[in-house]
């Protein structure tokens, strides 16, 4: 007798669900001059009408700050909490965003839809993380770009203790931070030779990584 396969979970580790979404969406809007910094240099490279996918938007505050600039913007989370938070992040600071729940390796979009896809802060917590890629490719119009920035697995703890002691927390919540940064995210996070690898198994033809201060941006170009 035929058994049904058992789809493997979306996400490494605990989801960001209920208290500990809404959690992060408090502490995340101190990064709120950095998402639209980011903003500034993805809008300064999409020509007018651009339709740009946040793969993993959480609270949404990229995504906002993308449509702000006059971009069509759809984003993409496994989270309900977060499509919901989301949602009302945006609906409060009046601009469109399409806020929808599902896997970043099985979107529910069809094939050449978006002419730039980014994910921030989340490609290390994709259980498949070579699927997610291949998915982003799928996606992307002929020509366009993705942008990925996450962190480094071999940053050393002084950067991280430097770049958290610069995002104004409190006492307590500067010390939970730094906690799962050490514990979690960091034991989470890929090398460059380890994404390089995973880059190979995908179709893009033009792909960049470069390094930062506690992370990389990985630019790709289908």
């Amino acid at each position: 007798m035929a058994t049904a396969s058992i789809k493997p979970k979306a996400y490494k580790g605990m989801g960001m669900e209920g208290a500990v979404a809404r959690w992060y969406d408090r502490n995340t809007r101190r990064d709120m001059p950095e998402f639209r910094k980011l903003a500034e240099r993805l809008a300064g490279m999409a020509a007018a009408g651009s339709r740009f996918l946040e793969v993993a938007p959480g609270p949404g505050f990229l995504s906002i700050e993308l449509a702000r600039r006059g971009f069509p913007v759809t984003g993409l989370d496994i989270s309900e909490t977060f499509v919901r938070i989301g949602r009302e992040n945006a609906r409060r600071e009046g601009v469109a965003v399409n806020l929808q729940l599902g896997n970043a390796s099985a979107m529910p979009f069809e094939d050449a839809q978006f002419d730039f896809v980014v994910c921030r802060a989340a490609f290390k917590n994709f259980s498949e993380p070579v699927r997610a890629l291949q998915e982003m490719h799928r996606v992307l119009r002929a020509g366009g770009r993705a942008l990925i920035v996450d962190l480094r697995r071999d940053v050393p703890m002084r950067a991280i203790n430097q770049y958290v002691g610069r995002m104004g927390l409190s006492f307590l919540n500067r010390w939970l931070t730094r906690l799962t940064f050490r514990f979690m995210l960091l034991k989470r996070a890929y090398t460059r030779d380890e994404l390089e690898k995973m880059l190979a198994q995908t179709g893009f033809p033009k792909k960049e990584i470069q390094e930062a201060e506690v992370g990389f941006e990985a630019w790709l170009t289908k």
